[in-house]
């Protein structure tokens, strides 16, 4: 019979890839980080493995935002109390922790489900240049989103 090989934990090649963030679009980023995780641009892609490569996001500070979401994105938490809802918006929250911006987008860009919590604890982020990960020889990839005009 001729079956399709599964891609299994010893066939897989998983690599280390390095973004830069700054000047880049949050959206059109997050959204190359997700496919890059969850190893869609592979041709061993299947759906319910996860082929996905680890990826190091850098200088998480600088992504930037088109027109007024500066102003008028939202973020929200909730500490699970009676009125513990906490809202504040994307300056704010640039300001306070840069790189909770990319792990949300990002996040509710993969699967809800137990494979998509596996894929995200892939994702590392960083505020600066600097990482701890250059034991794993990471790769410099370059996203082409459009530009930001300043």
């Amino acid at each position: 019979m001729n079956k399709t090989p599964l891609p299994t934990k010893e066939n897989l090649e998983m690599k280390w890839y390095v973004v830069d963030a700054e000047g880049q679009r949050l959206g059109r980023l997050a959204t190359e980080i997700a496919m890059i995780l969850r190893g869609k641009k592979k041709p061993s892609f299947t759906p319910n493995v996860d082929t996905g490569d680890f990826v190091v996001v850098i200088n998480a500070e600088k992504v930037v935002v088109t027109g007024r979401k500066n102003e008028q994105k939202l973020y929200h938490r909730h500490s699970g109390r009676p009125g513990g809802m906490k809202t504040e918006t994307f300056d704010q929250l640039q300001n306070r922790i840069p790189e909770r911006i990319i792990e949300k987008a990002v996040k509710g860009m993969l699967p809800k489900n137990a494979m998509g919590r596996k894929l995200f604890t892939k994702l590392r982020v960083y505020t600066g240049s600097d990482h701890p990960h250059a034991a794993q020889t990471p790769e410099t990839l370059t996203i082409n989103t459009i530009p930001a005009r300043n």
